[in-house]
Parts: C-alpha cells; structure tokens; sequence
C-alpha cells in the first residue's frame, strides 16, 4: 500500500494519515498534552521535557515517518519511526490525554508496524520505562518482548546510551523488540 495512503484504519471515527508540515504545531500541542500523564506517576520532569523540535518532525515528514491520527478533523494523536539496524524504531507515539484509551495509540503503533513490513524489515523495536502502565507493560500486551541489555544492537545501545545522558532515565528503561516476520524472528 502506498505511504500515502492511510495503511491501517484507526480506532473507531479515528483516521491514520500521513503527516504534513502544516500538522507541526498540533503534533508539538499532542506530546505536550501526552506528557502530562507522567506527572500522575511521579515523573514531572518528563513531563517537562520539550517536545520534539519542528524541524526533526519536519525531517520524519518529509521521509514519510510519521503519521497522525485525526478525529472529526482534530489531529488527536501521532507516531514518528525510523530505521535502526535494519529494524523499524518507533521513536514516538503520544495521543492527548482526552483521547486515550479507545485504541488511537495502538491504531498509530499498528501503522508503524504496517510501513516496517512494507519494508521487510524484521521486527520494530521501541525503548521505554520498565514500570509505567502505558509503557512496558502496555506494548508487552502488543506482543513486544525485552531485549536483554547484552543484545542490544549498536543503534538500540546508542539510543539508550543517549537517553541515559539526557537524563530520562528517571526510573528503569529497556528496549523492546517486536517480530514482524516469523522467519526473522532472530532479529
């Protein structure tokens, strides 16, 4: 299916598209909502972390790595990946508070999944807090497994390399790992 067509449809009255330039303020205003929800279990300072800068949305636009989820035409959510070491990495997927828990989030993940496939890359892998509901344990239940700290891959090792230094490593994170293709599960 082509990147610009919706791959995966969203949750109920929720359509998945790519993003475009024009999207850049409302995807800034829907991670800043998101974050708000760390401050419930005691992360203020993710919270408080500044979203993603326009020009590196801007970048995953114009590689067609991100996309939103809109609602009755109100950007609601969003998602952005890149490759690392030949696997689909979900960099980003944050939904405002107003609109969780109805499968946006999962609808945004399942998109990413869908563009790694249509690559034939052999697994999407995320990095995440360990203890938070709506991180470990929430993409566990997505079919997204551990990968212990002696597998990472030189990307995954430098991304958490990356976010040890930026300080996000408040409470544990881990790297996870989810097979998109059986024959590649070794990935």
């Amino acid at each position: 299916m082509s990147g610009n067509r919706p791959a995966v449809r969203g949750a109920r009255g929720v359509s998945i598209r790519p993003a475009a330039e024009r999207d850049i303020p409302r995807l800034v205003a829907v991670e800043l909502d998101a974050g708000e929800m760390f401050r419930t279990v005691g992360l203020d300072a993710i919270a408080d972390e500044e979203p993603d800068d326009p020009d590196t949305l801007r970048a995953h636009i114009q590689d067609g790595t991100a996309w939103i989820a809109e609602s009755d035409g109100e950007v609601v959510g969003y998602a952005i990946a890149s490759v690392v070491d030949g696997n689909a990495h979900l960099g980003q997927v944050s939904v405002i508070r107003s609109a969780q828990r109805i499968g946006i989030g999962r609808s945004l993940i399942e998109q990413v999944e869908h563009w790694g496939r249509e690559r034939h890359l052999g697994a999407v892998t995320l990095t995440t807090f360990v203890d938070v509901l709506w991180n470990a344990p929430y993409y566990a239940r997505l079919g997204y497994q551990a990968v212990p700290h002696s597998e990472l891959t030189p990307g995954l090792a430098a991304i958490r390399e990356n976010e040890t230094a930026d300080g996000i490593d408040l409470r544990p994170r881990i790297a996870m790992r989810k097979p998109l293709d059986p024959e590649k599960s070794d990935v």
